[in-house]
């Protein structure tokens, strides 16, 4: 009985540690092409919630997006819920399905892919927090829904351990 227990117990540890894969929504429709989505204007409504769950800040975003090529910018204006503004303009670069991703804010370069519906990118974001800043990892979900809309969501991490989450819906005009 023990054994059954213990087995149990590391199959339920093992099944927590599993992650999503990005190849799992190869199949699935409408196809998110990231060129075609991000060119001209998209709006976005969204929120961050601190590790307990607690929504801390909403925003409102507009992202004026244009490709030449292989190479696109995304420049994201955000206006937080307690006036503050923000501005971040970010540079991918199209590889097949990878992608590489660049802003003033970004530690390094972000590595993305995208397949079906979906679009996966993890890069380290440097953020303001209590006077100084800190270098956060991010773990960037986009899906599509139909024509118009992609539903996004970030899971922020620190030290392996989470400090927050994102969560954005975007409208293309």
């Amino acid at each position: 009985m023990l054994k059954s227990v213990l087995i149990g117990a590391v199959a339920l540890t093992l099944a927590g540690c599993a992650t999503v894969d990005v190849a799992d929504y190869r199949s699935e429709r409408p196809l998110l092409d990231l060129a075609q989505y991000f060119n001209g204007t998209v709006d976005g409504w969204g929120m961050f919630q601190d590790r307990s769950g607690k929504v801390v800040r909403r925003f409102t975003v507009r992202i004026d997006a244009k490709w030449d090529g292989n190479r696109g910018t995304l420049d994201e204006h955000f206006e937080f819920s307690d006036g503050e503004r923000q501005n971040r303009v970010w540079t991918l670069v199209k590889d097949g399905d990878r992608y590489t991703g660049t802003a003033g804010d970004v530690v390094g370069t972000g590595q993305g892919i995208q397949q079906g519906n979906t679009f996966h990118m993890r890069y380290v974001l440097r953020v303001p927090w209590s006077g100084r800043t800190i270098d956060v990892d991010m773990d960037d979900w986009m899906w599509r829904i139909d024509d118009q809309t992609v539903l996004n969501r970030t899971a922020m991490t620190k030290f392996g351990f989470r400090v927050g989450e994102v969560t954005l819906s975007l409208r293309k005009r």
